[in-house]
């Protein structure tokens, strides 16, 4: 199954393109199956900077307020939860630290 996460590139006061690339390099380094996508403008702009997760018949999670120098971490250990869950409804997110707290949306599969 092919994960992708999509970060706005277009978000005011951010550097979308260069933390898609973070992801990009240490989704790689740990061998996690994610195609991480940068995306013009992603309608969240009251809270940048934007990242969403999707995958085939799993939950979509929008994230708003992401910033870029703290919270890479936190953004690999969202992607290790939702990876390892079969339908992407991830019910205790505390490993994602701060991520949770970014949370704009849920949207069934």
């Amino acid at each position: 199954m092919m994960h992708r996460i999509v970060v706005c590139s277009t978000c005011d006061g951010t550097d979308g393109k260069s933390f898609a690339a973070a992801l990009r390099a240490a989704l790689a380094e740990r061998a996690m199956a994610f195609e991480v996508q940068d995306h013009e403008c992603m309608s969240n702009c009251g809270r940048p900077l934007s990242v969403a997760f999707s995958a085939p018949g799993k939950a979509t999670y929008l994230f708003g307020d992401i910033d870029t120098t703290r919270d890479l971490a936190d953004t690999l250990a969202f992607a290790t939860l939702y990876a390892g869950c079969a339908d992407g409804w991830i019910e205790d997110a505390r490993a994602a630290g701060r991520l949770r707290h970014c949370l704009v949306g849920r949207v069934p599969a």
